[in-house]
């Protein structure tokens, strides 16, 4: 992480990723899903979609994860290859449950993703209070896209 974005060192995208393959070679799902962000964006490697899915997969579904804390961005990133149709096919339902689960674990982002699909009926049936609810979870968090969704929701339904 710190080679890669340059704290207390120079940025040397190359050793980040020979790191991120240590850590994933260790089985640590935070370096899994870091391996597989670098495959996403070619940081340090090629571009690869599909090496990235497969790796936010692995990640998402690793046991040691201690309570899923350490692989909730795995289980988000993997939600977003799902949604967006990176190195797989779109599936929002597939998209829909992985960000649920890592909402129910508390992040703040999917808990907005989720909030986002309800809102707008992107893949799930539409249903206003269960966005409404997401958006308020993850704005409590200080999740400031939550807040501005939120409060145009709410002023929407007010005129309404």
């Amino acid at each position: 992480y710190c080679y890669e974005n340059g704290i207390g060192t120079n940025i040397d995208k190359q050793k980040a990723f020979e790191l991120y393959q240590k850590a994933a070679n260790l089985e640590n799902a935070l370096g899994i899903t870091n391996l597989g962000y670098c495959y996403e964006n070619g940081i340090g490697t090629n571009i690869d979609k599909q090496k990235a899915f497969e790796l936010y997969q692995k990640a998402a579904n690793l046991e040691n994860a201690p309570a899923n804390l350490e692989n909730i961005r795995g289980i988000i990133n993997l939600g977003t290859c799902y949604y967006h149709g990176i190195g797989t096919n779109i599936d929002k339902q597939k998209a829909f449950e992985l960000y649920k689960k890592a909402a129910n674990l508390g992040n703040r982002v999917a808990q907005y993703n989720l909030a986002i699909m309800y809102e707008y009926e992107d893949g799930i049936k539409k249903d206003i209070n269960q966005a409404i609810y997401w958006y308020t979870k993850s704005a409590e968090q200080g999740y400031q896209k939550a807040q501005n969704q939120l409060n145009k929701l709410i002023n929407k339904k007010d005129l309404l």
